[in-house]
């Protein structure tokens, strides 16, 4: 696991800061919980499509969340095709997690 900078805690709290972005990482956990899609979101990744969904916002405010998301490194994507599937980082995740259990 990669040291975090003050810089990249900075900006993964604040990515974690909005309630539905919050909120998306945690149904990411989960990616099972999504609708069935044509590649295994274990696999892939959440669609796009299905996050937008839950999140019951439009497009392009899902485009905007999760890519404030993986700027801050907590999620990454993959292209399948014209659609755009997120993950957790859970090594990220888990570095956020023991950074803030060292200094707090």
């Amino acid at each position: 696991m990669a040291e975090l900078t003050e810089e990249e805690m900075v900006a993964a709290f604040k990515a974690l800061g909005h309630p539905t972005r919050l909120a998306i990482l945690g149904w990411l956990k989960e990616p099972e919980s999504f609708p069935p899609q044509d590649r295994p979101a274990a696999e892939v990744g959440v669609c796009l499509k299905h996050i937008q969904a839950r999140a019951g916002v439009s497009q392009s405010t899902a485009s905007q969340f999760m890519a404030t998301l993986q700027r801050a490194g907590l999620v990454t994507c993959t292209r399948v095709g014209q659609w755009s599937h997120y993950r957790r980082d859970e090594d990220a995740i888990a570095a956020l997690g023991q950074k803030v259990a060292l200094n707090v």
